[in-house]
């Protein structure tokens, strides 16, 4: 690709995989930050290393250790996961391309996810668990490329750990603390909890519990 043609929230292929950017830098030589959706590793290159994709109604890729098929007919429940791919944020709202989000709440085809995002039904497409039948692998720009044993380790891992390279907590995110009530800032971490600034000390298991703590703004992200 051509870095004029990269925009955040893409999803693209790199070595092989699928990432999607979520910021780009033109004024350095690697511009193109992404992570890998199987497990939201972190990367850096340029736009000439990554390849565009589109993803698709009946479309399958694994994300956070799981896989799911995206379909556009699909009525959303509580609990279900849904990807954006029309964003039209109101004022309040802060989500963009390709996010995935977790839904609350379900209103005449309009959700809330757990991030208190309010999305219309014409934004966004379900993510049903598994791998639906006819469904196309778009986890691998070529699959032939991939070996038997990384292929049955992908669809094999589950939800990953928190202990694994996930997308952890950082100074500046902004989370709702459902238990107070209130909306509160990371203003300093260490290895095994987070200081926020309502001044509640969390350990990060804890924090990444959707039960007790929902993710409102990424500070890494802009969203």
């Amino acid at each position: 690709m051509k870095l004029f043609q990269v925009r955040k929230g893409q999803f693209v292929y790199y070595k092989n995989e699928l990432h999607k950017v979520y910021s780009v830098k033109p004024m350095f030589k690697q511009s193109v930050h992404l992570y890998r959706l199987k497990d939201m590793q972190q990367d850096i290159t340029s736009a000439n290393n990554i390849e565009p994709c589109r993803p698709k109604h009946n479309d399958s890729f694994i994300f956070y250790g799981r896989r799911y098929t995206i379909d556009q007919n699909k009525k959303p429940e509580p609990g279900d996961y849904i990807l954006i791919i029309k964003p039209a944020p109101d004022f309040l709202d802060h989500y963009s391309l390709n996010e995935i989000e977790k839904v609350d709440n379900v209103e005449d085809g309009n959700v809330v996810t757990t991030r208190d995002n309010g999305v219309k039904h014409s934004e966004y497409v379900v993510l049903v668990p598994g791998k639906s039948g006819g469904s196309e692998d778009i986890a691998y720009y070529d699959k032939e490329l991939v070996s038997e044993a990384q292929l049955e380790e992908d669809e094999t891992t589950g939800i990953i750990s928190y202990n694994d390279d996930f997308d952890k907590p950082v100074v500046g995110d902004i989370y709702y603390d459902m238990q107070n009530d209130t909306k509160a800032m990371i203003v300093a971490m260490t290895d095994e909890e987070a200081y926020l600034g309502h001044n509640v000390k969390v350990h990060m298991k804890e924090l990444v519990n959707e039960d007790k703590y929902r993710l409102i703004y990424r500070f890494e992200e802009g969203f």
